[in-house]
């Protein structure tokens, strides 16, 4: 009953993703102490078609704040947004993009800042904004930790279907955000990006580590080996070893059957024999090897993971689409009573 809204909400989630990533922010996270500087990147700003360049402040248990704008001709910066500590921040235009500016960074500046602009839609005759990946700043002691990465072949029956999956762990790193990629291998050959159309990816984030699935469309003719990718903010960070994807076999062929008899076999003369007056107790069924009870643990494991994923994807739909329509709404009535 869930599967027309759901299938209705993902597909509202990706075109407001597919908006929402236009812009390019290449630092996923910043990490620095009590009184250092920092400055967040904005690229791809050459898309846009409206004069500002918005940053915005997003806390973990707040709403988006907006800091400030910067008029991508002049470089003048606006900052009459109200925002609590306005007076920390800076903006400068750069080649095909802007950079947002703290001088001296406190642990109440803790929180991910994203770039925005306008766009306009021709099909629509109308505007709407585009915004960056966004990049979480951490203001604390602690130090900065790589991941630790491992691979395995996930459990999956997706090779009935000429398919097969590989998961991806990323533990013990700080800050704990990471982006997890694959490459791969044909054979003995050089290592090379996945093709864009090369199988889905699901993602699954909890406190201090991440695990992906890839779901990989095995190849007709050629045997693979993928190797996982994390880029983090210490560096990027690649698995010891390698996961093979052979081609799928194809199945056996069923030997030719005899053509039958001309004459049909003579039957016994002899009545069968009759059966004994008492039968031997049946013997219990041997238990399944433990290889298969793990396989069906592995399989129930990746179907729980998979159903996690989806509740999260439908609550970060609802909650990303909702403050989309309240921010347009918002910012519509600026606009007017700035041209006015």
């Amino acid at each position: 009953m869930l599967s027309l809204p759901a299938a209705a909400l993902c597909c509202l989630c990706s075109a407001l993703v597919a908006m929402a990533a236009e812009l390019i922010q290449d630092d996923l996270t910043l990490t620095r102490r009590v009184g250092e500087a920092v400055s967040f990147s904005c690229g791809g700003t050459d898309q846009c078609d409206g004069s500002y360049v918005f940053w915005y402040q997003k806390k973990d248990t707040e709403t988006f704040t907006r800091i400030l704008r910067i008029t991508r001709s002049s470089g003048q910066v606006y900052s009459g947004y109200s925002h609590p500590q306005i007076n920390d921040f800076s903006a400068v235009n750069k080649q095909n993009g802007c950079e947002l500016k703290i001088q001296k960074a406190n642990v109440y500046h803790s929180a991910s800042y994203y770039c925005s602009c306008w766009k306009r839609d021709a099909g629509a005759n109308k505007y709407y904004f585009i915004f960056g990946s966004g990049t979480k700043l951490y203001v604390t002691d602690d130090q900065v930790v790589k991941p630790v990465v491992s691979v395995y072949p996930a459990a999956s029956r997706g090779h009935l279907e000429g398919k097969s999956s590989l998961l991806c762990l990323a533990s013990a790193m700080f800050p704990p955000l990471v982006q997890i990629s694959w490459k791969r291998r044909k054979e003995n050959g050089p290592l090379e990006d996945l093709p864009p159309a090369e199988g889905e990816q699901l993602e699954l984030r909890e406190s201090g580590r991440t695990a992906a699935i890839r779901v990989i469309d095995r190849d007709a003719l050629h045997t693979y080996k993928y190797r996982c990718y994390v880029q983090h903010e210490g560096g990027t960070v690649e698995a010891q070893t390698e996961q093979e994807v052979s081609a799928p076999t194809s199945p056996p062929t069923s030997p030719p059957t005899s053509p039958p008899p001309s004459t049909p076999p003579s039957l016994p003369t002899s009545p069968p024999p009759s059966l004994p007056p008492s039968l031997p107790p049946s013997i219990p069924p041997s238990p399944p090897p433990a290889a298969s009870v793990q396989s069906q643990c592995r399989v129930k494991l990746l179907c729980l993971l998979y159903t996690v994923l989806i509740v999260k994807s439908l609550v970060y739909c609802c909650g990303l689409s909702l403050l989309m329509i309240l921010r347009n709404k918002g910012l519509s009535t600026n606009c007017k009573q700035e041209t006015d």
